[in-house]
């Protein structure tokens, strides 16, 4: 199973943007210097709580002073972007690290930030589909001609081509259960960020959802399924426990308030408000339950391989800092330890 590093770039109370952007690369670093096999980069706009709003940029600054890891990206927000112009930067980004890049990618799962890119949330599904088409045939064509809803070019000439052929290796982010069929017929893996909907228990329906609609839609090979989820080891069920918690709440409370404030908009499927209602009465030991993966090295490589086991992953992408409030050091610890006691389980 591929184990990587989830980072976002957090911005906490009382610490300077300079003081981020090293923290967060010097857990890259961390990264490469432990053997973790990828670090994945979320992309954040109009946030308090990240830095993270150009991950393009920030994968080439890893890409520069690092040598093996890969480097992915979870997830560029495609509707958010120009097709043509993702399509040179990541092709760019995949010279510069030699054939490291996993181009992650999705719609974006809350409406305010498509508003200030002026590109209605209503539409991000099927800008989604065009996009990726367009950014495809840039990578695999030498010249080409489009006509869609949302973009149009004759006879382009994109370059320059990616370096890893035909092109670097695609995920789709699953954040609503409608994704999972349409992901599986298109026949790309999948990135599952549960937080919003799902409990890590419900999720084997879904996958078998998903797997069904690729093998119904021909595609040859095995379907990928990745997870993301927070990860917290401590060397005490107690401490795994405790010195996570108040991190923890904070992207719960947080996460209730977001998901109730976008409830009204159009676009949104499913009832988020309904959602939003069983969120914010959620307790900590709900989250632990069902959302998290906390304890000592035994406790956290005996649920991750019953998740391996219940859900086939593939994939693994953790988290050292959930709720972006953890100490930088405990976050160092918990990386040391997630890669010496519990990802060794998982080669």
């Amino acid at each position: 199973m591929d184990c990587g590093l989830f980072i976002e770039f957090p911005c906490r109370a009382g610490m300077s943007e300079r003081e981020a952007f090293a923290e967060c690369f010097g857990l890259a670093d961390e990264g490469e210097a432990r053997g973790v096999d990828s670090v994945w980069l979320a992309e954040y706009h109009f946030s308090q709580i990240s830095v993270l709003s150009s991950p393009i940029t920030i994968a080439s600054a890893i890409a520069a002073r690092t040598q093996r890891i890969r480097i992915g990206l979870a997830v560029v927000l495609l509707p958010l972007g120009h097709p043509i112009r993702l399509a040179e930067d990541i092709a760019t980004l995949d010279h510069i690290s030699q054939g490291r890049v996993e181009f992650g990618v999705g719609r974006g799962t809350f409406p305010d930030t498509h508003d200030g890119f002026n590109s209605p949330f209503a539409e991000s599904r099927e800008r989604f589909d065009e996009y990726l088409e367009v950014i495809l045939k840039a990578w695999t064509t030498e010249r080409f001609s489009f006509t869609g809803k949302h973009y149009q070019c004759d006879n382009l000439y994109v370059r320059p081509k990616p370096l890893q052929k035909p092109h670097p290796p695609i995920r789709v982010g699953i954040t609503s259960e409608v994704t999972f069929p349409l992901v599986g017929r298109l026949g790309y893996p999948i990135i599952i960020n549960p937080s919003r909907v799902f409990s890590l228990a419900e999720l084997g329906p879904y996958i078998q959802q998903y797997r069904q609609a690729w093998h119904e839609a021909g595609h040859a090979g095995t379907p990928q399924v990745g997870l993301r989820v927070p990860l917290y080891v401590a060397e005490t069920t107690e401490r795994a426990y405790a010195e996570p918690k108040a991190s923890a709440l904070v992207a719960m409370h947080g996460l209730g308030d977001r998901v109730a404030g976008s409830a009204s908009r159009a676009g949104t499927t499913g009832d988020w408000s309904a959602q939003a209602e069983h969120l914010r009465h959620m307790t900590y030991e709900d989250w632990l339950r069902d959302k998290v993966v906390y304890g000592t090295p035994e406790a956290v490589v005996d649920r991750l391989q019953q998740l391996r086991d219940q859900l086939d992953l593939t994939q693994l992408l953790y988290e050292v800092n959930y709720g972006r409030q953890i100490p930088y050091e405990l976050q160092l610890k918990n990386l040391r330890l997630i890669n010496e006691h519990v990802i060794p389980r998982f080669k």
